[in-house]
């Protein structure tokens, strides 16, 4: 299947708009709708349940309080419309985003789907190396799609084959990634940003799954220069879980290859996910 996107007004119907081939993305769309607040996240179960539905959908309807005084179109009828979108043929699971406009046609949504392209399983086995940017976000609290226009010739420029995500650095300090949040593993303490970040929901299920493994955890972002003081380091994201990093531009962290954490977390969150995803 190829990329599909719709539009949901007021009246709360969904509207075809386009399909495009597996050439374009989803920034790329997102950068040619009207601005406003995404989420993007992927399915489980047939296309049936999403991890942390809810705090996906509070990402819209919160700003859009805010913003422009809410929609027309409630949290329940986004998920019908929702479910039933998804429940057109299609080839295994899905990747979703849902953008809501807060500049032209206020409170319209954007639905865009296609068919999940799960990332290789060699990056799992053997870990990713990631490159750094001064770029930041201008309010980290809200999903903002300026921020996609903003970064996304960045990311063009900086990620190839051999580099997998681009990590954002405020005055020497890792922040977080440009489409997922950082961890870092010194000893046997997780070190991850508090301030500065967008707060991810697979961030917040990866900080759960430590707790109860008990390990411990220090909210501070991590200066570039002691990177190689790391046992080892990680991102994650909705649709690439917990995936390792061994190389952040040219430093090795720790022996150049997935740690023990790293490994027992994908593990873990693989299991979270089959007994916690919500039905749509």
């Amino acid at each position: 299947m190829s990329l599909r996107v719709f539009s949901i007004g007021p009246n709360k119907v969904p509207q075809y708009l386009a399909e495009y081939s597996n050439e374009i993305n989803f920034d790329e769309i997102s950068c040619k709708l009207p601005q406003g607040v995404y989420s993007t996240f992927r399915t489980y179960a047939g296309r049936r349940k999403v991890v942390g539905l809810q705090s996906h959908i509070a990402r819209l309807f919160g700003p859009a309080q805010k913003i422009i005084g809410g929609t027309s179109v409630t949290e329940n009828d986004l998920r019908g419309i929702l479910a039933s979108i998804l429940g057109q043929p299609g080839s295994g699971e899905a990747r979703v985003r849902i953008s809501l406009s807060t500049t032209e046609e206020t409170g319209t949504f954007y639905l865009m789907v296609e068919d999940l392209k799960l990332i290789s399983e060699d990056l799992y086995k053997n870990g990713i190396r990631v490159v750094t940017s001064a770029t930041n976000r201008e309010n980290p609290g809200i999903k903002s799609t300026s921020f996609i226009q903003k970064s996304t010739l960045e990311r063009k420029s900086l990620m190839s084959d051999t580099v997998h995500e681009v990590l954002m650095v405020h005055n020497g300090k890792i922040l977080e990634g440009m489409t997922s949040n950082f961890y870092g593993v010194k000893d046997s303490t997780v070190i991850t940003a508090k301030f500065g970040i967008l707060p991810g929901v697979t961030r917040r299920v990866i900080l759960k799954l430590l707790k109860n493994e008990g390990h411990s955890v220090t909210y501070k972002a991590f200066r570039v220069a002691e990177l190689s003081l790391l046992n080892e380091a990680f991102i994650t994201s909705s649709s690439r879980g917990a995936l390792p990093v061994v190389q952040v531009e040219n430093v090795t962290i720790g022996q150049g290859r997935p740690g023990e954490l790293s490994r027992l977390l994908r593990k873990k969150y693989d299991e979270y996910v089959l007994e916690n995803a919500e039905s749509i």
